[in-house]
């Protein structure tokens, strides 16, 4: 089943190569999106695919060891939308 998932992560996300880890372990795994810092610390994560997919991400960001440190996680779940085709870093 395909859905879309919007994350939003609070904590030490930015500086630390997570939108480039995402990224990378996103186009592995065959989704499709994007990942942005916000202007206000946090990092948003839009992406969409398999939702077993989409949870193994989420598990795989939650996971310690990466360089980041997550003080929170806000993920939303929805219908993927089909309006990507790849997956990239906005700036």
């Amino acid at each position: 089943m395909l859905g879309r998932l919007r994350l939003t992560l609070h904590g030490t996300v930015q500086g630390v190569a997570l939108r480039w880890g995402v990224q990378q372990r996103a186009q592995a795994t065959g989704l499709v999106g994007t990942v942005q810092n916000q202007p206000n610390g946090t990092v948003v994560i839009v992406a969409e695919g398999e939702t077993a997919v989409l949870e193994r991400l989420l598990a795989w960001i939650e996971r310690p060891g990466h360089g980041w440190r997550i003080t929170r996680l806000d993920p939303a779940w929805s219908a993927a939308t089909g309006s990507f085709t790849d997956f990239r870093i906005k700036w």
